[in-house]
């Protein structure tokens, strides 16, 4: 037996329907849909877990266990790049940072990131920085210091 040779067992495979080919098809005109409703349309159908008005089954259900989402620390991340618009000899804040606009929202913390390159002699103060990052700044005369 050659690779070529191989087909499926008779009656295990079957052809596909195509629906909407014209009347002599058999499956034509209305595609196999009926006539009218909800399902006959285009987008047609109810979501999944709809059970025609009743409550489902997912909000009779009680809520259980523990979400840790309420206490997720969200940072306010910004890349080593971006702190070049500031003046040599700056010590740069997160407060700093939302006045000149280069972060919209302080959140829980700030964290800087080492993409890019830093050409300022810098002093940056955040809550956390990678260690790519301290590099950086340390090699452009600038300084990394942890709120």
């Amino acid at each position: 037996m050659r690779l070529h040779e191989l087909k499926p067992a008779p009656g295990s495979t079957k052809k596909r329907k195509r629906v909407g080919r014209g009347t002599g098809s058999g499956s034509g005109t209305t595609a196999g849909r009926g006539m009218n409703g909800q399902n006959s349309r285009s987008g047609g159908g109810v979501r999944p877990g709809f059970e025609g008005g009743q409550l489902p089954l997912f909000r009779r259900l009680p809520k259980r266990g523990f979400s840790n989402h309420l206490f997720k620390k969200t940072w306010t991340i910004v890349n080593i790049e971006t702190l070049n618009v500031f003046e040599d000899g700056t010590e740069v804040t997160p407060e700093m940072l939302v006045e000149v606009g280069i972060v919209k929202k302080y959140e829980d913390g700030l964290k800087i990131l080492g993409n890019g390159e830093l050409e300022r002699k810098l002093t940056v103060r955040a809550n956390k920085f990678t260690q790519s990052a301290i590099k950086k700044i340390e090699a452009a005369g600038g300084k990394a210091e942890v709120i």
